[in-house]
């Protein structure tokens, strides 16, 4: 028994070295394996696609998976973030009924990112344009979260007839809220806190985001972190274009006649400090098919924090829809 014992613990010995040689040398790889897993727990598979849009050739990197005849869903990030914000919900079911879609919009994750393209919104929604025919989605749900949201919604009022359903996860685009903490800290001449300049701004920036970071294992947080600080400039930049443009989602919808119909569910945490949950009413009373759904102690990032939650309050939306 006493021999056992040794060479359990020489063994446990040997393994954490092993990990921490791997954590110090090559996280990147840590990161990927990790990465790999959760979207093989996901059902969804990395695909790469190319298409053409506003003048440019654009090489895209997205996660596609579920029955390949179940309705399809096609899923927006927000602004710096990527297709891996969506493993979660769809390991909790989204890929079980759709066939689900998350890209890297261009200028984010693995796609392609030039510094002299334009990423307002309206850029955006041409490219998701293309991105659907590359698909082959003539007919398809669609849904988004922050920046992605506003360029879901966009796209439903450009392009009614190909949107069946709208899923809005705290849209961006709704000016008419009450300020939002990031919104105040902009106005005192404060940077966003969305994006990182270093490892530490990073864990700043999760805290700030969301009120209950999931666990991020060690290697994938330093990872993601780097990624982070690389594009920060970009990431800024693609903000900075945002804001500045002309027109807001509430500006949009409001100004359509008659209201855009599509059946939308719009999910909120109460606690978002990044983009003022007030905007849940505001775009309800524009889209007369909205259902809200607030949830309690829930920052910006729903899907990330309550994937369950998030995926059963989605299926019930769907579950009501007219086929």
């Amino acid at each position: 028994m006493v021999l056992i014992l040794k060479l359990l613990v020489a063994l446990l010995a040997v393994t954490v070295l092993v990990y921490a040689a791997l954590y110090l040398l090559a996280p990147a790889r840590l990161a990927d394996t990790a990465m790999s897993l959760e979207r093989m727990r996901a059902r969804l598979e990395r695909s790469e696609m190319n298409i053409e849009a506003d003048g440019r050739h654009w090489h895209l990197v997205y996660l596609e998976g579920g029955p390949r005849e179940a309705p399809p869903l096609l899923l927006l990030h927000g602004i710096g973030a990527d297709k891996d914000n969506w493993t979660r919900v769809a390991a909790s079911g989204l890929t079980a009924h759709y066939r689900v879609y998350a890209v890297d919009l261009p200028g984010f994750g693995e796609s392609d990112k030039p510094a002299d393209a334009r990423y307002r919104i309206g850029d955006q929604v041409v490219r998701v344009e293309a991105i659907a025919k590359q698909l082959g989605l003539a007919r398809f749900h669609l849904a988004g979260n922050s920046m992605g949201g506003w360029i879901a919604a966009a796209y439903a009022v450009a392009h009614p007839e190909q949107v069946q359903s709208l899923w809005l996860l705290a849209p961006a685009g709704v000016m008419s809220a009450e300020p939002s903490e990031m919104t105040k800290l902009i106005a005192a001449g404060m940077p966003p806190p969305l994006f990182a300049r270093s490892e530490q701004d990073f864990g700043r920036l999760l805290q700030f985001v969301m009120q209950r970071p999931p666990f991020i294992p060690a290697p994938v947080r330093t990872v993601l972190a780097r990624r982070q600080i690389a594009n920060f400039r970009l990431n800024e930049q693609i903000f900075e274009e945002i804001r500045e443009q002309s027109g807001a989602l509430d500006s949009q919808l409001a100004a359509l006649q008659p209201p855009l119909a599509t059946p939308t569910l719009i999910t909120w945490g109460n606690r978002d400090r990044v983009l003022h949950p007030s905007g849940a009413a505001i775009l309800k009373s524009l889209l007369p098919n909205a259902t809200v759904v607030m949830l309690d102690n829930i920052g910006h990032l729903p899907m990330l924090e309550a994937p369950d939650r998030v995926t059963a309050d989605y299926l019930a939306f769907r579950s009501r829809l007219t086929p």
